[in-house]
């Protein structure tokens, strides 16, 4: 460091304590600012060897400002403001070093980084340049592959990463990349041979150990790739990372076992965001044990890190929805814009998040917006289909009859097989062929067995990739494919890329478009079709009159509805709701609260798991409390599964909005408890409408949210039109369109032979 007074820090630092040496340099410098310019590159450059990227960028924060034309200052502060992942500032330092000297190969060097980073294609101009100053540079050959991949130029990337391996055999990072880049543009078997290589060139890096159990995972093999890692496991038992990807390997099967794993990789090394990120997503999916207590800590461990987070998609996905879990709208709001969020989701391909996206999406451009992500989702997908694609048979020999298929993992005990069960159970056979589609990885179940024995061919296979099952239902020969998950959990919407069937269609599972052009149709029907044809991508394939019907077997517990409603027990109106918090939004809570304000005595009733929670708890309270509503008036049931008998406690149910309610919607009616619902243009904001229409309650259903306050007050100061709808409901539901399960399934086949008659 040189200079006197610098010695004592210097005397520490060179015996180990650097804290201690930090702290006696900032002290100096805050005494005398005027240090010379090598103390500030020497020290702010030593900050960023240890890490310290914060204190970083304070200190060369002072030094530019004392020195703003030093190349080697602002280019340190770029990497500091990278590694904080304050990327537009980082490019702004970067370009200030690089106007001081346009040839800089390390202000060049950083730059591009943060370009990669960014996935921005300039990255490509930054390495290219690069490279040709000093091709045999393994590093940035491989910066420059990097470069291509983000950019979906995988030739390209291939081509810089095998020179990138060859250069420097014992890189495992470039190995790694290069693996990454095989497994999306070969075969697996190609990506497998990769990783042999990569292997026997770095036997002893761990992260080539834990990518080849990601191999496996992703090659449709979990249970393979659990057993690897275990054995791999033995030999490295303090290796983080294995226990990292065995942990993330067995959620969907094992939850408890995943979490001890993910535990295990925080333990040892405790530093890693990203290991505290996956333990608090699993935590806020736990459902064993006690859930309300999972899901606070798994909140609780994010906000924690969250200041350190990359805001990436997987990051930002698993925040956005601990946080929606709680009702914390505060911090929600503090993750970007609609846009913003949506895209980035969107980009990195994680289409189960806009799922979580539609109750945001309430104006007009945001309504655009999100067809437009999904979109951008299903253009990235087809891309990748396109590189390897299936082999379709040649047309079957006709039989006289449609083969029409059902692709769902949730063919289960679950509200999707319930709504579809009067498929199965009424088609004509001697027109139809019925054929279903799950990758359900749990035990089966009683009612997936009773949809085995119903349909011609049920196909269960739980370890399987998109692209195989895809040939898989090709093999078959149908004359339609219809899906029925979207993208939700265990689902494959990415199957459908891949054009199985001549003709294909999307319908209950997920009540958006998918957002890819292979997809023909949406089923729909008069009510929930969208009068603006741009909130569709898909053609609407209408149903003459309801979505589904809620049949004999529509809900796994069927408990009495006590004939006597709440108001007439009690003297006071019970509001409430049973809806996913995923639909809820500070707006909603608003107007709830400002319904139970202006309803004297009433109450609100939270059925819900997230309920044990003091945080969701907490929130929701004080959005009520601020309409001057108590928190003796707000009532909690916590409670998974088996909730329909506290309908009994409820008298109106105040669905959600934008997004609304659907199974929930038919529970509560099933139950004799009316819902007011509001009215939106696109799908996801039409469910209960098309209910409530079905129904014969046209009448409960607002245009606005004004309305909707108004039709809701009105029915409470109604205590008898309360009572007399939930002892007759029903009976109007049976005597309704929701009640005729043969004549729903005589429409919905009908409507299949139009569509592959080609009438529609």
């Amino acid at each position: 460091m040189s200079t006197e007074r610098f010695a004592p820090a210097e005397a520490a630092l060179k015996a180990g304590r650097v804290e201690e040496g930090v702290a006696l340099i900032e002290a100096s410098l805050r005494e005398d600012p005027q240090a010379p310019l090598h103390i500030y590159r020497n020290f702010t450059a030593l900050l960023i060897r240890h890490k310290q990227y914060e204190r970083a960028e304070t200190w060369t924060t002072q030094a530019v400002d004392r020195h703003p034309k030093d190349i080697d200052l602002w280019n340190i502060r770029g990497v500091a403001l990278r590694r904080l992942h304050r990327y537009d500032e980082a490019l702004s330092a970067l370009g200030r070093a690089a106007k001081l000297d346009p040839k800089n190969k390390s202000v060049l060097n950083n730059l591009g980084n943060v370009y990669n980073d960014l996935r921005n294609p300039q990255a490509i101009d930054v390495f290219t340049k690069l490279v040709r100053q000093t091709p045999s540079d393994a590093d940035l050959q491989r910066a420059l592959g990097r470069a291509y991949w983000f950019a979906g130029d995988l030739e390209k990337a291939e081509t810089r990463l095998n020179l990138a391996t060859k250069l420097k055999p014992g890189g495992a990072d470039a190995w790694l990349d290069l693996i990454g880049v095989t497994q999306e543009l070969r075969t697996p078997e190609a990506a497998d041979d990769v990783l042999t290589r990569a292997a026997a060139a770095s036997p002893d890096d761990l992260r080539l150990v834990e990518a080849r159990g990601v191999s496996i995972r992703r090659g449709g093999e979990a249970r393979r790739a659990e057993q690897f890692l275990l054995d791999a496991i033995e030999q490295h038992p303090k290796a983080a990372n294995l226990y990292f990807q065995l942990g993330t390997t067995i959620t969907d099967y094992d939850r408890p076992r995943a979490n001890t794993y993910l535990e295990k990789a925080v333990e040892l090394a405790p530093d890693d965001v990203k290991y505290h990120i996956m333990l608090a997503e699993s935590l806020g999916r736990s459902r064993h044990g006690d859930e309300a207590a999972n899901l606070e800590r798994g909140y609780r461990i994010m906000m924690d890190v969250l200041p350190r987070m990359p805001m990436e998609a997987s990051n930002l996905k698993i925040a956005y929805e601990l946080m929606t879990r709680v009702a914390d709208y505060d911090s929600m709001a503090q993750l970007g814009t609609f846009a913003q969020i949506g895209r980035t989701w969107a980009e990195a391909g994680r289409h189960t998040a806009l799922f979580a996206h539609l109750a945001r999406a309430d104006a007009p451009e945001d309504r655009l917006e999100l067809i437009e992500q999904h979109r951008i989702w299903g253009r990235k997908v087809e891309e990748a289909v396109a590189r390897r694609p299936i082999a379709h048979p040649a047309p079957r020999v006709p039989n006289g009859k449609i083969r029409v298929g059902f692709m769902s993992s949730d063919l289960r005990g679950h509200p999707v097989a319930y709504f579809a069960l009067p498929l199965f159970e009424h088609y004509d056979r001697d027109r139809f062929e019925v054929y279903c589609y799950s990758y359900y990885q749990g035990q089966e179940d009683q009612t997936q067995k009773a949809i085995t024995g119903m349909v011609d061919q049920f196909r269960w296979v739980p370890e399987i990739t998109d692209r195989n099952a895809a040939q898989m239902i090709a093999d078959d020969q149908l004359d339609m494919l219809i899906e029925l998950g979207g993208s939700t959990h265990m689902n494959k919407i990415g199957v459908m890329a891949y054009k199985p069937a001549p003709l294909s269609a999307s319908w209950v599972g997920y009540p958006h478009s998918a957002g890819l052009k292979e997809i023909d149709y949406l089923v729909l029907d008069p009510y929930m079709t969208p009068e603006d044809r741009a909130l569709v991508i898909e053609k609407p394939l209408v149903l003459p009159r309801a979505w589904y019907t809620m049949g004999p077997n529509a809900f796994r517990e069927d408990p009495q509805a006590v004939a006597q409603a709440p108001v007439e027990r009690n003297g006071y109106v019970t509001f409430g709701t049973a809806n996913n918090p995923y639909k809820y939004n500070r707006q909603v809570i608003e107007t709830w609260a400002r319904i139970v304000a202006a309803t004297p005595n009433s109450r609100f009733l939270f059925v819900r798991p997230e309920g044990g929670s003091a945080i969701f708890q907490s929130n929701l309270r004080a959005i009520f409390a601020a309409h001057g509503v108590g928190a003796e008036r707000i009532v909690f049931e916590v409670v998974r599964g088996r909730h329909l008998p506290y309908y009994n406690d409820m008298d109106i149910s105040l669905d959600a909005f934008p997004q609304t309610g659907g199974t929930t919607t038919c529970e509560a009616l099933w139950m004799g408890v009316p819902v007011v619902a509001k009215r939106g243009p696109a799908v996801f904001e039409r469910l209960s409408y098309s209910v409530l229409m079905n129904a014969g309650l046209g009448d409960l259903c607002a245009e606005t949210t004004e309305e909707y306050v108004d039709i809701a007050l009105k029915l409470a100061a109604d205590p008898a039109r309360i009572g007399e709808l939930r002892r007759g409901m029903r009976a109007r539901l049976r005597a309704s369109p929701l009640g005729d399960t043969k004549q729903f399934a005589a429409d919905y086949f009908a409507m299949i032979e139009k569509a592959v008659n080609g009438e529609v």
